[in-house]
């Protein structure tokens, strides 16, 4: 939005403007989402970082005093509400082996990693689409779990 300030919509949206409200939450709502989410909290954790965040914005619309620093105010506001909510929620993981909880925490993908992931199925799935049936066919058998020799035998059998 080349035309937003900050200041103006946080005037305009403290005086009851929706239309100001509404490109704020616009403009904003991508960083509130990346501050929680970079806390590895569960889809529901981060929608409630989500709403704790705008809802102390609405409580603070008139006292924010430099509304061009408006998205670091909310970040620091996500960040406090994703500690408070870890703290309240508190992440007591019963294992047997704390190098198993560094393992998943270590391979929880990012978001860059999952938008590659998602690009690749579906060009996969573009290619695969574009085999004859025959291979489809082979190819979801010798994928299939678990893996049976008749399986095999009924493709090798029968089956092109």
């Amino acid at each position: 939005m080349p035309d937003f300030d900050p200041a103006d919509a946080l005037a305009a949206a403290a005086a009851g403007d929706q239309r100001a409200w509404t490109s704020i939450v616009s403009t904003y709502s991508g960083l509130i989402w990346t501050v929680a989410r970079a806390y590895r909290l569960s889809a529901a954790d981060s929608a409630d970082v989500f709403q704790g965040t705008w809802l102390r914005l609405v409580e603070h619309l008139g006292d924010i005093r430099d509304p061009i620093r408006l998205g670091g105010w909310l970040a620091t506001t996500a960040r406090n509400e994703a500690l408070q909510l870890l703290r309240r929620v508190g992440r007591d993981v019963p294992v047997d082996d704390m190098s198993t909880v560094s393992e998943a925490a270590d391979s929880v993908p990012t978001a860059d990693e999952e938008l590659l992931r998602t690009e690749d199925q579906k060009v996969l799935w573009s290619a695969f689409g574009q085999l004859p049936g025959s291979c489809q066919r082979l190819l979801r058998l010798l994928f299939a779990e678990p893996l049976s020799p008749v399986l095999i035998s009924a493709y090798s059998a029968g089956g092109s």
